[in-house]
């Protein structure tokens, strides 16, 4: 009863309330990444959703375009601005997902939505990550974020599919807020942002 129906019905609730509560910090996020950004605040991406259907994300774009002579654009670490810095570190850039959570996309809640290219490389274990619909922040974002393995991060995201209550995802609530404050798991141990994954050995 609460995966199906009070989840979907909670989840579109917060979202439009927090929307509106949270849009002072929207627009001066926007403008500032405009700024930053060549005009370009906002980061589209297609990402799969429940059961693997496609849906693009929105997020703040952190990171802008500039290349090399080449053509080639340049290593994440040289394409982070400073406000794209600060909105990473404090979460801000995931604000704009909640118009994805009122489309029906995502859940406030549930594992994180990866890249296409991914679907390939899971295992059948794995691959139940999209049994449910993925969330702005799940069980592995408390847990470690960035700053854990590939594998652990799928066998949290699994153990979430099969435990999703209305008391878990209160606390997964309670304990992204408090990671938000601490700044924790952001970045892994060797890069800006979390290395690709590339298949299980």
């Amino acid at each position: 009863m609460y995966k199906n129906f009070f989840k979907p019905t909670l989840d579109f609730l917060v979202a439009f309330i927090g929307l509106l509560v949270l849009s002072p910090i929207f627009l001066f996020v926007m403008i500032a990444l405009a700024i930053a950004n060549s005009g370009k605040p906002f980061f589209f991406q297609k990402r799969p959703g429940k059961n693997e259907k496609i849906f693009s994300i929105i997020k703040f774009k952190t990171m802008n375009d500039k290349k090399d002579a080449e053509g080639n654009l340049l290593s994440d670490a040289e394409r982070l601005t400073p406000i794209g810095a600060f909105v990473r570190k404090t979460s801000l850039d995931e604000i704009p997902q909640l118009i994805n959570v009122l489309k029906g996309d995502m859940s406030l809640i549930g594992p994180r939505p990866l890249l296409i290219q991914y679907l390939p490389l899971y295992n059948a274990q794995q691959k139940r990550r999209h049994e449910v619909k993925p969330g702005i922040t799940g069980w592995a974002q408390v847990n470690g974020r960035n700053a854990i393995s590939w594998e652990q991060k799928f066998e949290y995201d699994v153990w979430y599919v099969d435990n999703v209550s209305l008391t878990l995802d209160f606390k997964i609530g309670v304990m992204t807020i408090l990671k938000i404050f601490k700044r924790e798991g952001i970045s892994s141990d060797t890069s800006v942002t979390m290395e690709a994954f590339k298949g299980n050995e």
